[in-house]
């Protein structure tokens, strides 16, 4: 019923933990997964990885905030696999001096990080939508899953410009899913998953001390997800499945949190 098997799916950030697991378990699905991977080096081990499972994967090195690299390859893309039926934008991430440390003022964050990870998180996923979204319209269909984040429902401490980028997704992403909708048929789906607390390289420092135990940040996470644990980034791969597949197809314009009820628990 979520079978995602014959499909072709572009997904962004490929190279990364949670974009290399989606599209890991996308290629062990059945789909054809081109793999956009930020570096020229990462794209041979991605490939040889995404050849194991079988199919016919594809990697290129993308910079998803250049408009004219993004519609490069898919041109490629639709050349070799005929159509595209699923773009999955992940590349994404923080940028340190955009936040705001305990010990720190507002106004000691770097505006040229802040700019950075709008660019990065934003554009980095308007971008893509853009080229994609119009040989969707052309095509008649097509389904695209943005990563929004807990920072965009509630203002999380320290990452100021992290959070206001994944807001801006969270917008954009309801934006563009009744604007594809309205004026290019229902078969063209914009939706989003916002990841809750999972244990990463970007946020490791942040959440387990150099022992292993968990730090004070944890603590306050974990009291406000009634689960009281992180989550395995694996845990992402089964609602993106869904919200892709044909079980899905009156779904568009939703953030779906996955996050061990983090979003939904006040904390009292």
């Amino acid at each position: 019923m979520y079978s995602i098997a014959g499909k072709v799916a572009v997904i962004s950030g490929a190279a990364g933990v949670l974009g290399g697991s989606l599209a890991r378990h996308f290629a062990a699905q059945g789909a054809s997964v081109i793999a956009l991977v930020h570096r020229e080096e990462q794209v041979a081990p991605v490939l040889a990885e995404l050849e194991s499972f079988g199919g016919k994967p594809s990697a290129y090195a993308c910079n998803v905030m250049d408009t004219a690299s993004v519609s490069a390859i898919a041109d490629e893309v639709v050349a070799k696999y005929g159509s595209v039926d699923i773009l999955i934008n992940v590349a994404g991430g923080n940028v340190p001096g955009a936040t705001v440390m305990p010990d720190q003022n507002f106004w000691e964050m770097k505006i040229e990080d802040w700019e950075k990870v709008l660019n990065l998180n934003l554009n980095g996923t308007v971008f893509p939508c853009h080229v994609f979204s119009k040989i969707f319209a052309g095509q008649g269909y097509g389904c695209i899953l943005n990563i929004s984040s807990m920072a965009a429902y509630d203002a999380l401490s320290r990452v100021a410009g992290y959070g206001a980028a994944k807001e801006g997704v969270s917008n954009f992403t309801r934006w563009l899913a009744s604007e594809m909708a309205i004026k290019y048929g229902e078969k063209i789906r914009v939706n989003a998953l916002a990841p809750g607390f999972f244990i990463g390289k970007q946020n490791r420092s942040a959440l387990l001390n150099p022992d292993g135990s968990y730090t004070e940040r944890s603590g306050k996470v974990l009291n406000k997800t009634p689960m009281r644990r992180f989550g395995d980034i694996t845990e992402l791969n089964g609602a993106a499945q869904f919200l892709c597949s044909d079980a899905a197809s009156f779904i568009t314009g939703v953030i779906l949190p996955v996050d061990g009820g983090f979003s939904s628990f006040s904390g009292v």
